[in-house]
């Protein structure tokens, strides 16, 4: 039995106003499955990009070299494709196009089936105010689970 992969983009929720979520696989080596699998990889500085035939890529996602791999190892920082259907492909085009917004990563986990999947997230960036805001709500709420727990 092998652990779970579950690797989250814990800043993500934070510092962006989550729309709408996607579960998108990715294309990925051998090499690059390893080291996921053993838990080696890194979703926090990376985002979600359109090339020109329309086709989306992750960048800036870390993957780290596998250990036992020799020369045919991959690029820690290499773009990968994601895969998603046409329909999902071209509205979230046409939604990052005219209204400013960003796709992000939230997580990359293994499925059941052993396979690579990653749950992007169409999302608007968070001002100062709305930050604090955030951090101002999670604190009242630590405070109401300590009174909460105290009788």
């Amino acid at each position: 039995m092998q652990k779970q992969v579950n690797i989250k983009n814990k800043k993500a929720k934070f510092q962006y106003e989550i729309l709408d979520k996607y579960t998108a696989g990715i294309v990925l080596t051998g090499t690059e499955i390893k080291s996921i699998r053993q838990s080696k990889a890194s979703i926090a500085e990376s985002f979600c990009e359109f090339n020109d035939r329309g086709e989306l890529f992750v960048i800036n996602m870390t993957i780290e070299e596998y250990a036992f791999g020799n020369y045919y190892n991959h690029k820690p920082k290499a773009e990968r494709k994601l895969l998603l259907n046409k329909r999902e492909l071209k509205k979230l085009e046409k939604d990052i196009s005219t209204k400013g917004l960003t796709i992000i990563p939230l997580r990359l986990f293994i499925n059941d089936r052993g396979l690579a999947k990653i749950e992007i997230a169409l999302a608007r960036g968070k001002k100062l105010f709305d930050k604090r805001e955030t951090i101002k709500d999670r604190d009242m709420k630590r405070n109401l689970d300590r009174i909460n727990k105290s009788f």
